[in-house]
């Protein structure tokens, strides 16, 4: 990279990439929770232009008046209706196909300027390839809530397995982003002293694990969503009258029940939201002694809080029956602990063989 003015200009525009694939991820859960994502029943590469007339959206009506949605749950739905669930997806679509816009242009620019090295661009190709794979997995995802339904009684919706890859996707894109702007701009980690490294290689041994289990609870929440388990048990901390639903392997084979069965998809999020909380909780009370640098400490103050609220975000989403802005809240808070999650990590990297050559054994204090 050429210098600072590089460094920011570029540094600048990753991090606003990834805050625009926030924003799709927050765009898409408002999406599914007003129940939007099966009104456009094709898809075209380019998006195409939304229906500017009366007889275009009526055609596009007609179009969502044979799928299984419209027959079994939405029968007797007026144009006015479907208008406001097919912006709601038509946006959806569109905002995506805007970030290959602001993601290639800039990027096209930044390697005729040479302001972006053979490595980083590698990385970036990549992010780039995963970006145009998204569009590819939403419509496969939409596909499934297309289809008839397994049985005259069940309600259209797509397969939590394709929602589920179409979330941990974005998430994949999203930390990707998010690291490598962090890396622009944050080529070394804050490190004053050669005890603090100490301190942030012990503190990494417990955040990455940690972090997995935010991964791993993030995605758990595509499966509720896709199962429509928020609804299964709207009580807590008991699952109705009982800590455990007696049906929680009904379904054949076994492993069917943790990725179908609506009572043991949202018992496993319960359990595995605990356990996030309580292992930041952890992270925070085995570290609180180091001798950290402050950014750390901070930032894992600020991990305890955002855990908590997310925690709490679910409870009250769950027990107000999931309306949209709750649902869409937690979602966000979801992205959001992941984000402090990628930037605790990335601030305890080790510094480079260079650096710590330069370090003192302990920071210098004023008299």
């Amino acid at each position: 990279m050429e210098g600072p003015k590089a460094q920011k200009m570029v540094g600048i525009w990753l991090f606003g990439s990834a805050a625009w694939v926030f924003s799709m991820v927050i765009l898409g859960g408002v999406t599914r929770l007003t129940r939007s994502g099966l009104s456009m029943t094709d898809w075209k590469f380019t998006g195409g232009l939304p229906p500017l007339s009366n007889e275009d959206w009526l055609i596009e009506f007609e179009k969502y008046k044979q799928s299984p949605e419209y027959k079994i749950v939405n029968k007797g739905m007026n144009v006015e209706d479907f208008k406001f669930i097919y912006w709601m997806e038509y946006a959806h679509r569109m905002w995506g196909r805007g970030l290959g816009i602001l993601f290639a242009l800039p990027f096209s620019y930044f390697l005729r300027k040479g302001y972006v090295t053979v490595r980083l661009g590698t990385k970036l190709c990549g992010l780039f390839a995963l970006g145009a794979g998204q569009g590819l997995i939403g419509w496969w995802m939409v596909k499934s809530g297309l289809e008839e339904p397994a049985s005259e009684y069940a309600q259209p919706r797509v397969s939590p397995y394709r929602l589920a890859a179409h979330l941990t996707s974005a998430f994949v894109i999203y930390s990707g982003l998010f690291w490598t702007a962090l890396s622009v701009v944050m080529p070394e980690p804050p490190a004053e002293s050669l005890a603090w490294v100490r301190g942030a290689a012990k503190v990494k041994r417990l955040a990455l694990p940690a972090s997995l289990i935010v991964g791993v609870t993030a995605v758990s929440g595509a499966f509720v969503a896709g199962n429509d388990a928020g609804h299964a048990f709207n009580t807590f901390p008991k699952m109705g009258d009982t800590w455990i639903p007696d049906d929680i392997f009904d379904l054949k084979p076994v492993i069917r029940n943790f990725f179908e069965n609506t009572s043991t998809v949202q018992l496993d999020h319960r359990i595995l939201a605990m356990t996030s909380l309580t292992s930041i909780g952890a992270l925070w009370w085995f570290t609180r002694k180091l001798d950290i640098h402050p950014a750390v400490k901070s930032l894992i103050g600020a991990t305890v809080g955002m855990a908590a609220l997310q925690v709490s975000l679910g409870i009250s989403t769950l027990l107000s029956y999931v309306p949209v802005s709750l649902g869409t809240a937690h979602q966000a808070g979801a992205l959001t602990l992941l984000t402090l999650m990628i930037l605790l990590n990335h601030t305890l990297r080790k510094p480079s063989a260079s650096l710590l050559k330069s370090l003192p054994q302990v920071v210098k204090t004023a008299l």
